[in-house]
């Protein structure tokens, strides 16, 4: 292994590693707001870092196509992350009997 491959790997290990932060935080917290606040936050951080060590087993075509795919969640995931908690603060304020803000 050259100490390019050993870095790589050490980025994609860091990568998994947050993933498994970001699981165990869908397991231990009890509102559906911070579960979602936990793999909208960490999720995107773990992809990035993955593919950076990726990046280090790539050519330079591999490299594009990575660097397209954090573009395009870098641009999507915080719109998605958005919506869902919109849907769910819909939800729980339909289920208190209360009419959504429609303000926010």
């Amino acid at each position: 292994m050259t100490v390019l491959e050993t870095v790589g790997s050490v980025f994609m290990l860091l990568g998994a590693a947050v993933a498994v932060l970001a699981g165990v935080g869908l397991l231990r917290f009890q509102s559906s707001f911070a579960r979602i606040h936990a793999a909208g936050k960490a999720s995107p951080v773990a992809f990035v870092v993955t593919a950076v060590g990726a990046a280090f087993f790539m050519d330079a075509s591999g490299i594009a196509l990575l660097l397209l795919s954090v573009g395009a969640m870098i641009l999507t995931l915080p719109l998605g992350v958005h919506l869902l908690f919109r849907a769910a603060n819909e939800s729980a304020a339909r289920t208190r009997g209360r009419q959504p803000d429609e303000t926010t």
